[in-house]
């Protein structure tokens, strides 16, 4: 079972990530019992088959870089998970996307962070609006992932406004005014 950072703690997570195999279709492809978060191609594809898992908590969505996270918005209030992929370092459409179903979609369930998830990004995906985060299993250890939770305290105060704190360090500070 995989570690995630949620909420500011290490817990295991019991969630399967399905990727579709070269030649898969994703309208066939058997989603299993379990809980898992399939690709928004799946989603799209069995919507009416899978709706009621989504609103049972046991399926979520994952988006890829290339998706539309709008396509998504009428299915938002069904969905308790949804997260978005990082195929790549370099890659930084994920953050966009968090932030656009945040602030302008409005969701409000768990958003994770999967993928190429790596701990030098781990504040900027909460400052984006992930509230999980989901590193490749077995990439970190457990004491790694401490010390990057740990980490996550190092900025105070942050000077940009962002999904996480809204109103960037000028607005927040009161300043002396000099006559």
């Amino acid at each position: 079972m995989a570690e995630i950072i949620k909420h500011g703690a290490i817990h295991a997570d019991d969630w399967e990530v399905l990727h579709l195999a070269e030649g898969q279709d994703a309208a066939t492809v058997e989603v299993e019992h379990g809980r898992w978060i399939v690709p928004f191609a799946v989603w799209h594809a069995q919507r009416d088959k899978l709706a009621a898992r989504a609103e049972a908590g046991v399926l979520g969505v994952w988006l890829a870089g290339g998706d539309d996270p709008a396509l998504l918005a009428d299915d938002l209030v069904r969905l308790q998970l949804v997260a978005v992929d990082f195929p790549r370092f370099a890659d930084g459409r994920g953050y966009s996307i968090a932030t656009l179903l945040r602030a302008r979609l409005g969701y409000g369930g768990e958003l994770r962070a999967i993928g190429n998830v790596l701990r030098d990004q781990f504040f900027f995906y909460l400052r984006c609006g992930f509230d999980v985060i989901q590193p490749q299993p077995g990439r970190y250890s457990v004491e790694q992932l401490q010390a990057a939770l740990a980490s996550l305290a190092d900025f105070s105060e942050p000077y940009q406004g962002a999904v996480d704190r809204a109103e960037p360090l000028f607005r927040r500070v009161r300043r002396e005014v000099r006559a």
